[in-house]
């Protein structure tokens, strides 16, 4: 079933960003205060009940006391995940996922889509993500300001930490939704994990677009309904 789901609906479903979608990404993010964002960005732990005795030193963390696997991920404000890289040993930090993940594989080739956008008067041609402090200091990513000590630096990091939270949502609803990722998974094979894991994430993109486009409808059906009214008031006027 997951490899039907994969292989029907990945193209779309867990597709890259086309210069449309960056498009919308970019105006979201000037929306929030963020021109130039592109997503936020984190990793989330499932925890591996059967893993191989061998391998469990390999896949278990300190902090998780278990092994579990990881999954990479960017999201934007709906909640919808561009990006899924999953399956690296729970021990490994957010730092070591991302050198072995392919976020970044087309902007190292030169085929990321171009963005251009200003700050402060100033151009920029680099899209970036919302990350926490863990991650290395590169052009690609906006951290928040530890031990902030000015009102505009308090001010940055509230709305950075805010808005840095849409990845933290997207996980919080990918587990409620998909009960099997909510508790310690019970198989073996990496690679069923793996299936099932882009098969959760592409049902949830699904119903990410059909409930934005069953709020667009009743947006639309309110405005309508305001309209026949205030015709309606003025005709009675």
């Amino acid at each position: 079933f997951v490899k039907g789901v994969i292989h029907i609906f990945g193209d779309e479903y867990m597709r890259k960003p086309n210069v449309n979608d960056v498009q919308r990404l970019l105006d979201i993010g000037e929306s929030r205060g963020f021109p130039g964002m592109l997503g936020s960005l984190d990793c989330m732990h499932w925890r591996w009940d059967k893993c191989p005795m061998e391998w469990k030193g390999q896949f278990t963390s300190r902090y998780k006391g278990a092994p579990t696997l990881i999954l990479e991920a960017v999201s934007s404000q709906d909640l919808w995940i561009w990006h899924a890289f999953f399956g690296v040993a729970g021990s490994n930090n957010d730092i070591n996922v991302l050198n072995q993940s392919t976020l970044f594989l087309e902007q190292l080739k030169g085929q990321a889509p171009r963005v251009n956008y200003n700050v402060n008067e100033k151009e920029y041609q680099l899209g970036y993500y919302l990350v926490d402090g863990i991650y290395p200091e590169w052009a690609a990513f906006v951290k928040s300001i530890p031990m902030t000590q000015t009102e505009k630096q308090r001010l940055f990091a509230k709305h950075q930490e805010g808005a840095r939270m849409d990845v933290e949502r997207a996980f919080g609803v990918l587990r409620a939704r998909w009960s099997i990722l909510r508790r310690p998974t019970r198989l073996y094979d990496r690679g069923d994990l793996h299936h099932i894991m882009l098969a959760c994430i592409i049902l949830h993109n699904m119903i990410v677009e059909d409930e934005k486009e069953e709020a667009g409808n009743m947006l639309d059906l309110n405005e309508e309904a305001g309209s026949s009214m205030f015709s309606h008031q003025y005709l009675l006027m």
